[in-house]
């Protein structure tokens, strides 16, 4: 698979993700635990916030990965 269509598969997989971690942080966030203490706010929103770092990081080393020379 060359690079162009690694990106574009890369680009729709990365706006999936955001679209659904931030659907799940919105929901998440909205129970009756997180509303009752600001501690598990600031966390919680902390933790949320930079969470989908971590399964975006491969994702993106798959996406940039130089094409393999022909045989």
């Amino acid at each position: 698979m060359n690079i162009r269509t690694r990106k574009l598969i890369g680009t729709i997989g990365l706006l999936c993700l955001v679209v659904v971690w931030s659907l799940l942080g919105m929901a998440i966030a909205q129970t009756p635990l997180l509303a009752s203490s600001r501690l598990a706010q600031v966390i919680f929103y902390v933790v949320a916030g930079l969470g989908w770092v971590l399964p975006a990081m491969p994702l993106v080393a798959w996406m940039s990965r130089p094409d393999m020379p022909k045989a």
